[in-house]
């Protein structure tokens, strides 16, 4: 699999990153093998997890099969932190908190370091500086390698970023941002991808497939196995089987037709090839369709076709986002 730079760093990672939010909850640690596994032999590099995905779950799965299964030094490993379980689902960005984190999940990791340590949200009730001071003793610490943010407005990323790089060789540049992105999301584009592009901040897409909805198998009903037919996840879906959606999904579906190819394929090469991007996060319920998401790699889209997506997709933006005097 082709490798790039996660941002402006020396860090290279597979194009495609393997999610696992659903591990440790909905995906046992057979399942869990196959996919971890099938993701290695196609030459990916990049699993993203976090501290509360199955409560600690989801990393200490993780933890586990990099004991026997995949060689450690061959993965880059992205953890989070910042959130916590509560029924307000609270953001704690304070350096005592982060760094508990931290440590809590490279024990369950079972690792010295993870690659890239994020800060899960954005915490308005710490300041900005406090929380970056964590992110800079937990590099010079050796317990992280690079750092990123998910989830950050524009101003709040611009804001993290550009605070990092006032004191060069001092604090740590912000290598990535993770976001939701796809032909069903593409509202990043408005403050946080030119943002990210102007300081050198890789951007780490997740839900690249509109959270299923792209891959087309909700256009005539809901599957009983999928996603949008589970409790806990069927509100996650909903937002995206609209009309609107839904004329997304055919042009995506017209496209794979005239290339021969799936609509899983198209939308996932669209938000890979897009500018700022480094590796969009899949996240498979099974390893039969991490193969299909793999599948991926030997696709580039067509220029006409890609443009075509673009129109069909594209978000309305009106002030201050484009010339006040036009309208």
């Amino acid at each position: 699999m082709e490798q790039r730079h996660l941002g402006r760093t020396g860090l290279r990672v597979s194009r495609l990153g393997l999610g696992t939010l659903t591990w440790g909850r909905d995906t046992g640690e057979h399942e869990a093998a196959e996919q971890l596994k099938t993701f290695w032999d196609a030459g990916g590099t990049l699993v993203d997890t976090a501290d509360v995905y199955a409560d600690g779950g989801a990393e200490y799965l993780l933890g586990r099969l990099l004991e026997d299964l995949v060689p450690r030094r061959d993965l880059v490993i992205a953890t989070k932190a910042g959130s916590v379980l509560d029924p307000d689902r609270r953001v704690d960005c304070s350096r005592g908190h982060l760094l508990a984190a931290l440590d809590a999940s490279l024990d369950r990791l079972g690792t010295d370091h993870v690659d890239v340590w994020q800060l899960h949200a954005h915490d308005p009730a710490t300041p900005v500086e406090e929380t970056l001071q964590a992110v800079d003793l937990a590099v010079t610490s050796g317990r992280a390698r690079y750092a990123g943010v998910v989830g950050f407005s524009g101003w709040q990323l611009a804001r993290a970023a550009t605070w990092q790089l006032a004191a060069p060789g001092v604090r740590t540049r912000l290598a990535s941002t993770q976001m939701e992105y796809s032909l069903l999301q593409r509202g990043i584009e408005r403050e946080v991808l030119p943002a990210a592009l102007e300081l050198g901040i890789g951007v780490l897409p997740s839900s690249p497939l509109g959270r299923g909805v792209l891959t087309g198998k909700y256009r005539r009903a809901t599957p009983a196995d999928s996603r949008g037919a589970s409790e806990h996840l069927a509100p996650f879906v909903a937002p995206y089987l609209d009309d609107a959606a839904g004329r997304i999904v055919d042009a995506v579906r017209t496209a794979a037709d005239g290339l021969a190819v799936t609509p899983l394929q198209v939308a996932l090469a669209w938000v890979r090839d897009r500018p700022g991007v480094v590796a969009p996060l899949v996240g498979a319920r099974t390893a039969q369709q991490l193969t299909a998401a793999l599948s991926v790699e030997g696709l580039s889209l067509p220029d006409e076709i890609r443009r075509a997506l673009d129109d069909v997709s594209a978000p309305v933006h009106r002030y201050p986002d484009q010339d006040w005097s036009t309208l």
